[in-house]
C-alpha cells in the first residue's frame, strides 16, 4: 500500500489524462483523500522550510519573522476557496464532479510544487548568483505544470470541453477573489463590533 501512495501520484503528474480518469472512476475515494491531505501537508511543510532555510540569494523573507501558522494558511485557504468556488460554479453549469473529487484532484495537481521546490530549498544554499536562474526557472516549471494539471483535472472530473474548462477556471478565480473580499469584509466588521463593545465596557467600568 505504501508503494501505491507514492507510485500513483507520481504516475498521475506524468500521465494526467489517464491518472485523473482513474482517480474519478477506478480508485478508492478514501485512499485518494488520504493522499490529498498528505500532499497539502507536504506543501505546507515545503513552504515553511523554504521560508526558513532557503539560501539568502533567493529567500525574500526574513526567517526571524516567519510565521508557521500563516504559511499553512497560505496553502489551506486557497485550496479550500478554489474547491468551494469551483464546486459552486460547476454545480450550476452541469459539472459532473463531486466536491470530494474536486478537492482530491486539486490536491494532486499540487504535487509538482512539492517535488520540484523541495530539493531547491537545500540546493539554493550552494548555488551562485548566476545559478539562481535555474532556481527561478524550476519554480516557473512547477507553477506551469501545476496549472496544466489543474486544467486536466477540471476537464476530466467535470467532463467539460477544453474551452468550457478554461472559462470555468477563469470564473473560479474571480469567485475566489469575491470570496476573499467578503471574508475580509466580514472580519473587518467583527473587529469593529469587538472594538465597539470594548469601548462600551470601558466606559461602564470607568463610570462605576
Amino acid at each position: 500500500m505504501s508503494k501505491e501512495w507514492i507510485k500513483y501520484p507520481l504516475n498521475l503528474i506524468v500521465h494526467p489524462f489517464n491518472g485523473y480518469w482513474d482517480l474519478k472512476y477506478d480508485r478508492s475515494q478514501k485512499l485518494n483523500l488520504i493522499i490529498a491531505f498528505a500532499v497539502v501537508f507536504l506543501l505546507a511543510v515545503t513552504n515553511i522550510l523554504s521560508s526558513q532555510y532557503s539560501g539568502f540569494l533567493v529567500n525574500l523573507f526574513n526567517p526571524n519573522e516567519m510565521n508557521s501558522f500563516m504559511e499553512i494558511m497560505y496553502v489551506v485557504v486557497p485550496v479550500l476557496f478554489w474547491c468551494v468556488a469551483n464546486w459552486s460554479l460547476t454545480t450550476l453549469l452541469d459539472g459532473e464532479g463531486k466536491f470530494v473529487e474536486i478537492f482530491t484532484s486539486t490536491c494532486f495537481a499540487l504535487i509538482p510544487l512539492v517535488v520540484i521546490n523541495f530539493p531547491w530549498i537545500w540546493l539554493s544554499n550552494v548555488i551562485s548568483l548566476q545559478e539562481t536562474t535555474f532556481y527561478y526557472f524550476s519554480n516557473s516549471v512547477a507553477v506551469i505544470w501545476f496549472i496544466f494539471l489543474l486544467f486536466v483535472a477540471n476537464m476530466t472530473v467535470h467532463q467539460f470541453t477544453p474551452s468550457k474548462t478554461i472559462g470555468i477556471i477563469i470564473l473560479t478565480v474571480l469567485a475566489m477573489g469575491f470570496m476573499a473580499f467578503i471574508g475580509l469584509l466580514f472580519f473587518s466588521l467583527v473587529q469593529q463590533i469587538i472594538a465597539f463593545i470594548s469601548v462600551i465596557y470601558q466606559e461602564l467600568v470607568m463610570r462605576n
